[in-house]
């Protein structure tokens, strides 16, 4: 089995309170075959010295937390205790945050049928949205400063 690009998606949780909101979306780009949650790990931040992580399939103790694990297509060991220190030097006392892996399955019929005509996909390269939008308002403001 030849994986997809894989992506690390963090999302943060300010007051620490993760309500399961996004499961269901999860769950469709899953059941679509856009991506699969291949690894995952749960970071909170009680105090300013107690940091609480787990895996995803550990979130037994939070019923909403634990629809995670409900999406995850289990390939062990891509989230490093580095990650999860990285990630953890982040957070505010009363924080957490989700870091999900992800695969881009949408990908592999098509880096088949490349590599079927002789081809080879050489790279991916994933620029934020916010990113774009900030290019793209000062393309328009010089745009606009010429006019």
């Amino acid at each position: 089995m030849t994986l997809g690009p894989i992506e690390i998606v963090v999302i943060g949780f300010e007051s620490g309170k993760f309500n399961g909101a996004i499961v269901s979306e999860l769950n469709s780009l899953v059941e679509a075959g856009t991506i699969s949650v291949i690894d995952g790990v749960f970071v909170r931040r009680d105090s300013e010295d107690d940091l609480t992580y787990l895996e995803l399939d550990q979130l037994n103790d939070d019923e909403e937390a634990s629809k995670l694990a409900d999406v995850l297509d289990r390939v062990d060991g891509l989230v490093s205790e580095e990650d999860v220190e990285e990630l953890a030097s982040e957070l505010p006392v009363g924080g957490a945050a989700a870091m999900l892996v992800f695969e881009h399955t949408w990908i592999k019929p098509l880096r088949d049928a490349i590599t079927t005509a002789g081809g080879e996909l050489v790279d991916t390269i994933r620029v934020p949205g916010p990113v774009v939008q900030e290019v793209l308002d000062e393309i328009e403001a010089l745009e606009s400063e010429e006019n």
